[in-house]
């Protein structure tokens, strides 16, 4: 409070009031003024770069940049461009090195995801963020490692799914992605709805306990922690407690200092091979592949290349409507491989997307096995429909051939794909009632 609350409140300078009223308004999560006392939260986070890490940063790239430079006069080592791939890290590199940055995307994200409960990140102080400093909200909560490691009992299914549709909002919605999703990151919190209801309020405020109640997500993250470290039963027990008592988790996304934003030209590439894919023309995105690439002309085998994508994209068109059934870490990883073998190179911000997505889904499918890439998709879509009465729906596409044709397509499918799935799963329980009835246990 010391520092946050250097500005005095009864200043007659009205912009010094209005700066203490916007820090006053991140520590206490409130933008409503109130008379009464706030209770700040005056727990951070402080983030420092390490002494001497940008100047052993520039001799590594130097050292990088010294050995691909020969590598890239190989011949048959050309067609990666390592150079360019170099410069990309390089600069993705430097700008982890001012912290300012990171303020700025944590500032994003939260604008970003201000609608979008289960999902956040922290609150940063950016009046206090410098170059080599970061003051930031401290979130108590516990690492998406230790779910992965001990389960989620009850809430993996949730958890899982939270964190996929976070990343297709952040894909689809907003082009701009945090490009660092590893488990490291991510941290699970669990809050309780019910606990704050009016009711339950007004009541703690005439016992008069309303300063002592402890916020529901402290409580929940308090009570797991306080659980013996390796009794997983315990472990199982408390989480099912906290489902019946009414928890949810929520999704707490950190260090947002790598993001990708695709380029105009390169969204636009995205949508070209997104409208092939959609029309399951593989052979026309193999295409598209090899003609957008950097260095078309080091392509070997394109027409075999082409032949792969179109056979890929039919296995995928053969089992579009099996839910679950799609891994899209397994076709991303056969695409991967096709690339490296015919000498397609990727642009940097489109591996970076792939990348996120492999890993994504492998932590997924880690808490649920059937996770469902395109099912988590589905109402993204329909509220990206909704959205300006359908105008968003070809927004992003308007210059492409068809216009927003080829959107509306895969939108229709994917409904298609969760109606027949659904019809499917009624009509196996219809089976299994009529079967038990036919056929009673003796």
């Amino acid at each position: 409070p010391g520092i946050a609350l250097h500005f005095d409140p009864d200043e007659s300078t009205e912009n010094k009031a209005s700066q203490s009223s916007d820090l006053m308004s991140k520590l206490s999560g409130s933008t409503k003024k109130r008379k009464e006392k706030r209770k700040l939260k005056t727990e951070v986070a402080i983030k420092v770069l390490h002494p001497k890490v940008a100047r052993t940063v520039a001799r590594d790239l130097a050292i990088m940049k010294f050995f691909v430079s020969l590598i890239h006069r190989i011949p048959t080592m050309s067609w990666i461009a390592l150079p360019d791939q170099v410069a990309m890290f390089g600069s993705m590199m430097e700008e982890q090195l001012d912290l300012r940055i990171e303020a700025k995307n944590l500032a994003t994200f939260k604008r970003n995801f201000r609608d979008r409960y289960t999902v956040t990140f922290p609150s940063t102080l950016s009046e206090f963020a410098t170059k080599e400093m970061l003051i930031e909200e401290y979130v108590d909560a516990l690492p998406l490692k230790t779910y992965l490691e001990q389960g989620a009992g009850p809430f993996d299914l949730k958890i899982a799914d939270i964190g996929l549709d976070g990343f297709l909002r952040m894909l689809i919605f907003d082009n701009f992605v945090h490009a660092d999703l590893h488990p490291g990151n991510i941290f699970v919190r669990f809050y309780n709805p019910s606990a704050n209801n009016l009711f339950k309020q007004i009541v703690a405020r005439f016992k008069g306990e309303e300063g002592r109640t402890m916020s529901s997500t402290d409580e929940a993250t308090m009570r797991l922690r306080a659980v013996p470290k390796g009794d997983k039963e315990a472990w199982t027990d408390e989480l099912q407690c906290l489902f019946n008592e009414g928890f949810r988790p929520q999704v707490v996304f950190i260090d947002t200092g790598l993001v990708s934003v695709l380029s105009d030209k390169n969204r636009h590439d995205f949508l070209d091979l997104f409208h092939a894919l959609a029309e399951f023309d593989g052979y026309r995105a193999g295409q598209l592949m090899m003609e957008r690439c950097r260095t078309p002309d080091s392509v070997i085998d394109g027409e075999v290349f082409a032949l792969k994508m179109q056979k890929l994209i039919l296995g995928v068109k053969n089992t579009a409507m099996s839910l679950g059934k799609i891994k899209i870490a397994d076709l991303l990883s056969d695409v991967m491989s096709m690339v490296r073998t015919h000498h397609v190179p990727m642009e940097g911000d489109f591996a970076n997307v792939v990348i996120s997505i492999l890993i994504l889904e492998g932590i997924g499918r880690q808490l649920n096995p059937n996770i469902d890439l395109f099912k988590t998709a589905l109402p993204i879509l329909r509220q990206l429909g909704r959205r300006d009465g359908g105008h968003a729906v070809v927004e992003g596409v308007k210059d492409l051939p068809g216009g927003g044709g080829w959107w509306i397509k895969m939108w229709f499918l994917l409904e298609a794909r969760q109606w027949a799935y659904e019809t499917l799963e009624a009509t196996t329980t219809v089976d299994q009632h009529l079967d038990v009835l036919l056929h009673p246990a003796i």
